[in-house]
């Protein structure tokens, strides 16, 4: 996750960018993530710091907040917590686990619907605009960030994650076996096809879509890599593409009682899931995620109407880019740092930890990536974080080259000259 404007003072105040830095591309807001005419902010809710004056959608922001939080903290789980050697005889490890595969039908699945929604306006733009400022920009971070990603993680060969060890392993990555960076790869694609299909009828669009994201969710298209991850959520940028309408006013108004409503039947859906063995059932699989978009959606909205949790969580979902390329090479040096030591604690020792290290380090990680992003930006690289704008040639000069403020111009008459003079005595 990851491109909207905000003013500066929308930054989250512990990593506030420097004066002279240019924003991030996920701190710009572009056109689709304005609401659009229609759209109503759930009642009872107030923009704040982060919504008043910037045209922002506040539950969007939100619910992109808590996906980054999920996806980081699935990451900290699987690829590092597991991995520890614990000894203490009981399974908290396990619930960790579990707790975590319940919630992914969840993370990504609403990630793109948010980010269809958003683009709803930008594939209406001309093929050059929709070509430079998404689908090239997606894949030059994609490209970018893979490139760092081949070099940070090779001094890491025990951490478990995809990288390439080769030049061909390189190049599937970059073509058609995307990294643990898909997300970005994703939507360099989905741009593509929605643009391409953009006058076709929605449900010409999405039934194949649907089809699609069932069948691999079935195990029945080979999907080596994160491959398997844009056919699933295909359907969700596409849905959040053309149902937008339909979407907003889902946000506007959420009630309390459908926030319990979407909770219980997210429940429902996922024991019985669980209880039929049914996760690879045709079908099932999309089902249980578009309840839990439901679910997400509405919480989103209901979140907003607690400040203290809504405007951090706001100003996060703006900021979600930097966490999403940065945190895994955070992760894998922390995890080189301390699997050993923790797996060599005593039982009492993994006891006091074994329970809160998933949510702590998972903030650690968050920060120390938002803080590398700082350091970037006041460095001068923003463009790690977005594809650097076009040199547009001098004013005044074809060939790009800058006029010599101390050479006369003779396009402008010369007032010393004694003609100009006499020229203003006669008007």
């Amino acid at each position: 996750m990851i491109r909207e404007r905000t003013s500066p003072a929308a930054w989250p105040a512990p990593w506030q960018p420097p004066a002279d830095a240019r924003p991030s591309a996920e701190a710009r807001p572009s056109a689709e993530a304005r609401p659009s005419a229609g759209m109503r902010r759930p009642a009872g809710t107030r923009g704040g710091a982060a919504g008043r004056g910037s045209g922002r959608v506040e539950w969007a922001d939100v619910a992109k907040g808590v996906c980054i939080i999920l996806v980081v903290g699935w990451h900290v789980v699987v690829k590092d917590y597991l991995r520890v050697e614990w000894h203490i005889g009981v399974p908290v490890p396990g619930v960790w686990g579990i707790l975590g595969e319940q919630l992914l039908p969840l993370r990504m699945p609403l990630f793109f619907t948010i980010s269809g929604v958003f683009a709803a306006n930008a594939v209406r733009r001309p093929w050059r605009s929709v070509a430079r400022g998404r689908i090239a920009r997606f894949g030059y971070l994609y490209a970018t960030w893979l490139l760092i990603h081949t070099v940070l993680l090779a001094a890491a060969p025990g951490f478990p994650t995809d990288r390439a060890t080769s030049l061909r392993g390189l190049l599937e990555q970059l073509t058609v076996t995307p990294s643990n960076l898909w997300y970005l790869y994703a939507l360099a694609l989905y741009f593509v096809l929605a643009k391409a299909v953009r006058r076709v009828p929605p449900a010409v669009v999405l039934v194949p879509a649907a089809v699609l994201s069932a069948v691999t969710a079935a195990g029945l298209l080979d999907t080596p890599g994160n491959r398997g991850g844009c056919y699933q959520n295909l359907i969700f940028f596409l849905a959040g593409l053309h149902l937008r309408p339909r979407i907003e006013a889902w946000a506007a108004t959420a009630t309390r009682r459908r926030l319990v409503l979407t909770a219980g039947a997210y429940a429902l859906v996922l024991a019985a899931m669980a209880a039929a063995g049914a996760q690879s059932w045709f079908g099932v699989w999309p089902l249980v995620s578009v309840v839990a978009v439901a679910f997400g959606i509405t919480a989103a909205a209901r979140l907003c109407r607690w400040r203290a949790l809504a405007e951090p969580l706001a100003r996060l979902g703006r900021n979600t880019l930097p966490v999403y390329v940065i945190h895994m090479p955070v992760l894998a040096l922390l995890h080189r740092l301390v699997v050993g030591p923790l797996s060599g604690l005593d039982r009492v020792g993994q006891e006091l930890v074994v329970l809160g290290y998933p949510v702590l380090t998972t903030g650690l990680v968050m920060v120390l990536s938002l803080a590398v992003h700082r350091v970037l930006l006041a460095a001068g690289a923003s463009w790690l974080f977005d594809l650097p704008a076009r040199r547009r040639p001098a004013a005044g000069r074809r060939d790009g080259s800058r006029p010599d403020p101390h050479r006369p111009d003779p396009r402008r008459p010369d007032p010393h000259r004694p003609e100009v003079h006499r020229l203003g005595a006669a008007r």
